[in-house]
């Protein structure tokens, strides 16, 4: 299984990076109330930055919403989740509890303000791309069982059965969620040199840190940048 960034979506943005996390042998149970404390802290802290700002002017938003715009996209409409999740967070100090690895996550990407998804392995066929969507593309929404088409040109993640996240990082679906039972799991987190890398670098290094120790599971990690477009994940 290969994860793989398109060259057409470099030739738009030199500057993508994506830092990626695999994990395996996940050993989940009970909610782990150490994660549930690092969730509530990252939360608080947050709003206690945000709450009297412009989020959009804060570099780790803007620089999707140029992407986005660069790309046709209203931002205002179709914000990216790292927007969404601060947004919320700036407004109220509180954030929902769903389970232990999407708490880790969660708790991992609010501190650093980038997006990081989370995609359940053994639920995935083929590579993991990031491309441009196409003629015939489907996608599965976030708790639903009905799926939708995809309009061509969009930025999606996607493997051989489904696109997996609507624009780039707004909206992940349905088929690859992580569950208690997940115990492969693959965690990409965007950025752009220049603009959020060290956020990327910083978010990566902390989940490479809390797995083992909540988890007993394996790590490996990759870098994917437009000089190095894509990753053999060495899944068995």
């Amino acid at each position: 299984m290969f994860f793989k960034v398109s060259e057409e979506l470099f030739q738009k943005f030199p500057d993508f990076c994506v830092a990626v996390v695999v994990a395996e042998g996940i050993n989940d149970g009970q909610l782990i109330p150490e994660i549930e404390k690092m969730l509530f802290s990252s939360v608080q802290e947050v709003h206690s930055i945000l709450k009297d700002s412009n989020l959009k002017e804060r570099k780790e938003i803007a620089v999707w919403r140029a992407a986005f715009e660069r790309l046709g996209i209203n931002p205002n409409k179709f914000p990216s989740s790292i927007e969404a999740l601060l947004k919320r967070i700036a407004k109220k100090p509180e954030f929902p509890s769903i389970n232990n690895v999407v708490n880790l996550v969660n708790a991992i990407g609010i501190k650093n303000m980038v997006p990081m998804g989370a995609h359940d392995l053994d639920k995935t066929k083929g590579d993991i791309q990031i491309r441009f969507s196409r003629e015939g593309d489907l996608f599965t929404p976030f708790g639903s069982s009905e799926q939708e088409e995809v309009p061509p040109g969009e930025p999606v993640y996607a493997d051989d059965l489904e696109v997996r996240t609507r624009i780039w990082v707004w909206r992940q679906g349905e088929k690859a969620k992580v569950t208690p039972e997940s115990s492969r799991i693959f965690f990409p987190i965007d950025g752009f040199k220049g603009f959020t890398e060290e956020n990327v670098l910083s978010a990566r290094d902390e989940l490479v840190e809390y797995l083992p120790r909540f988890f007993d599971c394996r790590t490996r990690t990759y870098w994917i940048d437009a000089g190095s477009p894509e990753a053999n994940l060495q899944i068995v």
